[in-house]
């Protein structure tokens, strides 16, 4: 188990000896991230990252079951010295304070309702590079199991000629998931796995390419479920298991339907805390 140390966040060559001038601000966002990993002490099980290429472009594909999933991922990327550039909601780059540091990061902005303009630009950074994250599942997995994957992620490695790295991430969601109150806790473990790339074979469609993503995918996190170090203390927190481990949280026909139903406008909402009782909440656990 890795757990982020001080000695961590302040580390000279924690980039590489030759760090891109224009990466200060994504530096200083994982350094910062570092930080509350430090805190709240999250257990990581990082297993694959000798498989993230340490040159040249790749995409990496990973499930999706947390909101904070995009910064495990980075994380085990920061071995090879690679920044990864996440595919994300465009609706995130026009908030006032998160908007200016994902352009800052040269991550990739996502309007579903025009996406070809976000499909050329990862396959620029691609071609250029540049590591790119994407979450093929499109939104979190409330069953918590891979969902049907989107073909962007096979169709951009086979136009851009590049691997597809397999991912897995498990434990997140116990902190911050879709459908349930944020529970800030200390030690919580997180598992992130990756996979042996995945290249495009010559004139392989994206399609079949996609069912050998998919496919990895699936066994990544059947992985890191099955070898996760906490169980749950009892029937009452049984949420973050899925159905077929004993886990009460829904099957994937049951979140299909909930996902059908939200995407129709019919949202629940869970009541948020108010901020100041959120801080001062952070601050006690902290102090712990």
């Amino acid at each position: 188990m890795y757990t982020a140390s001080w000695g961590d966040v302040v580390r000279r060559d924690l980039f590489g000896p030759n760090p891109d001038p224009r990466d200060r601000p994504y530096r200083l966002v994982i350094r910062a991230v570092l930080v509350v990993f430090r805190l709240f002490r999250f257990r990581f099980d990082l297993r694959g990252q000798e498989h993230v290429p340490a040159t040249g472009g790749a995409i990496i594909c990973s499930n999706h079951v947390s909101y904070f999933d995009f910064t495990y991922l980075g994380l085990i990327a920061l071995p090879q010295h690679r920044l990864v550039r996440f595919m994300a909601k465009a609706a995130i780059f026009g908030h006032w304070f998160a908007g200016p540091l994902m352009r800052a990061m040269q991550h990739i902005p996502v309007d579903r309702k025009a996406g070809a303009a976000a499909f050329d630009a990862a396959v620029r950074a691609l071609k250029d590079g540049h590591v790119v994250g994407i979450f093929p599942e499109a939104t979190i997995s409330s069953s918590f199991t891979v969902k049907d994957v989107k073909a962007g992620a096979a169709r951009m490695a086979v136009q851009a000629g590049v691997p597809v790295v397999p991912a897995a991430v498990w434990g997140g969601h116990r902190v911050a998931t879709k459908g349930h109150k944020v529970a800030l806790r200390r030690d919580v473990p997180v598992t992130v796995l990756i996979g042996e790339p995945l290249v495009p074979e010559p004139g392989e469609k994206p399609q079949a390419l996609l069912r050998r993503i998919k496919a990895a995918m699936e066994q990544l996190l059947d992985e890191a479920q099955r070898n996760y170090p906490d169980q749950p203390a009892g029937d009452d927190d049984r949420w973050w298991q899925p159905a077929h481990l004993g886990g009460s949280a829904p099957t994937p026909e049951q979140a299909a339907a909930v996902d059908a139903d939200y995407a129709a406008g019919n949202r629940t909402k869970v009541k948020a805390p108010h901020p100041l009782a959120r801080v001062m909440q952070l601050l006690g656990r902290a102090r712990r």
